[in-house]
C-alpha cells in the first residue's frame, strides 16, 4: 500500500471574527476560553498551554509556522472546518489571511470540511443540565444559499494549485447530512442539489466533484441530527468515499467514567464502527485518530464541573503512545481493506478548546506530531 496521506482538521477559531465581536464582545476569540480554562478535578490537565503562546492564525506568519510544522512531521495537509450560513461565510479569515496567504503556503494540501452543523452559544456554557443553548445560527441552509457555497468554494479554493484533489476530483466533506437534507427540503432535493455542484465544478474545468460524508452515530453538539443508516443515503446522493471526524461520535460518553476515562474504549467503539462503515459501504472509508477529548475549556469555570450535555462530558487525556497505537490501527486498517488513495484523518491540528490538539503544548511538547512521523515518515 502506498504511504497513507495525513490530514489533519483545522478549527479556524483563534482569531477575531466581526460575528463574534456582534455575540461575545470585541476581539473575542476562543483563546479566552483556552486561557480561562481551569483544573476541574484532581489530575486534570488544564490550562492546555500551547508551547508558542497565543498567536493570531489570520496572518501569514502565524501560518507559515503551523505549515513548516505540518511538513516538518509528516503532516500532508488540512481539512479546514468551513463555515457558511444562510447569510454567507464564518471564520474565514484563519483561511483566506492565514494559511492561503502564507508565503509556503503549497507546501501542504488543504480542502473544506463544511462545518454545517448548527451553531450554538456555549461559549462558555453555564449549565450542565441545559441541553437547548441559545441559537446562533441554522445549520440547514436552502438551495439559494447552498449554491451561493458552490459557486464561492469553486471559484475561490478549488484551482487553487494544493487543493486536495482524488482522481482530479476537488474534495469537499460534509459534517452532518441530517442537517444538509433538512435544509435543502429531503433526500431528492438533496441529491439533486449535489449533482448540480458536481457539473458546476465540470464546467469550471474538473473531473467532477469528491464529496466526503462525515458519518457517525452519536451526536455530540446539542442539536446534532444523527443517521441510524447511511449506506443507502450516502449512495443516493453520490458521496465518493466517507470518513469520521472525532472518536466521541461512535460511543456514547454516558457509559464511560466520568470526569476521566481511558481512551482504550472509546479507541476501541470507534473502530468497531469503521470496520461495520467498510463492510456495509460501496465507496471507501477512511479512518480518524483523535488526539484526545476535554471540552471543559467550554463550560462556566466558576460551576463545579458536573456530567451533563456537552460540553459538560468525560474527558479522554492520551498519552503520546496512547495516539501512537490510534496511528498504527489506522494504517493496518487501510492496508487489511485496501482503501484506495488511502488517507487518515487526525482529530485535530488545534482544537484546544475540546482538548485535541496536534500543535505542541508546555506539558507533551512535540510528541504527538513526533507520532506522526514516527508511523508514516
Amino acid at each position: 500500500m502506498d504511504r497513507p496521506q495525513v490530514f489533519a482538521y483545522y478549527f479556524p477559531d483563534w482569531h477575531r471574527d466581526p460575528r463574534n465581536a456582534q455575540w461575545f464582545g470585541e476581539d473575542w476569540d476562543e483563546w479566552q476560553l483556552l486561557e480561562a480554562a481551569r483544573p476541574r478535578f484532581e489530575g486534570h490537565r488544564q490550562p492546555r498551554i500551547p508551547i508558542d503562546g497565543r498567536f493570531d492564525e489570520a496572518t501569514p506568519a502565524a501560518a507559515e509556522q503551523q505549515i513548516r510544522l505540518a511538513k516538518q512531521y509528516g503532516v500532508d495537509g488540512f481539512l479546514v472546518d468551513y463555515y457558511w450560513y444562510d447569510d454567507g461565510p464564518y471564520l474565514q479569515a484563519a483561511l483566506d489571511d492565514g494559511l492561503l496567504a502564507a508565503r509556503n503556503s503549497n507546501d501542504v494540501k488543504f480542502a473544506l470540511m463544511w462545518a454545517n452543523h448548527e451553531l450554538v452559544d456555549i461559549f462558555p456554557h453555564d449549565d450542565p443540565l441545559n441541553d437547548s443553548p441559545q441559537r446562533l445560527k441554522n445549520g440547514a441552509i436552502d438551495r439559494a444559499a447552498f449554491e451561493k457555497l458552490a459557486r464561492h468554494v469553486i471559484d475561490r479554493y478549488f484551482a487553487r494549485p494544493n487543493y486536495l484533489t482524488v482522481d482530479g476530483r476537488p474534495w469537499l466533506s460534509i459534517y452532518e447530512l441530517g442537517s444538509l437534507i433538512a435544509g435543502l427540503g429531503g433526500v431528492e432535493e438533496t441529491a439533486d442539489a449535489l449533482q448540480w455542484f458536481d457539473e458546476q465544478t465540470r464546467l469550471a474545468g474538473f473531473v467532477g466533484l469528491h464529496l466526503d460524508a462525515v458519518i457517525w452515530g452519536v451526536g455530540v453538539l446539542p442539536a446534532a441530527i444523527t443517521l441510524d443508516s447511511p449506506a443507502g443515503l450516502v449512495r443516493r446522493l453520490g458521496f465518493r468515499s466517507a470518513t469520521s471526524y472525532v472518536w466521541v461520535h461512535h460511543a456514547d460518553l454516558a457509559g464511560f467514567e466520568f470526569p476521566r476515562a481511558e481512551i482504550g474504549p472509546l479507541r476501541e467503539a470507534a473502530f468497531a464502527d469503521y470496520e461495520r462503515y467498510v463492510a456495509e459501504l460501496d465507496i471507501p472509508f477512511y479512518p480518524n485518530v483523535t488526539v484526545g477529548w476535554d471540552a471543559s475549556p467550554r463550560t462556566d469555570q466558576s460551576r463545579p464541573f458536573e456530567r451533563g450535555r456537552y460540553p459538560w462530558t468525560t474527558t479522554f487525556d492520551p498519552t503520546p503512545e496512547e495516539f501512537r497505537d490510534g496511528l498504527l490501527l489506522a494504517k493496518s486498517f487501510l492496508e487489511r481493506h485496501r482503501q484506495p488513495h488511502p488517507i487518515i484523518t487526525v482529530n485535530a491540528w488545534n482544537e484546544w478548546t475540546e482538548g485535541s490538539a496536534l500543535l505542541p503544548d508546555t506539558h507533551n511538547g512535540y510528541a504527538y506530531l513526533e507520532k506522526i512521523r514516527d508511523v508514516f515518515g
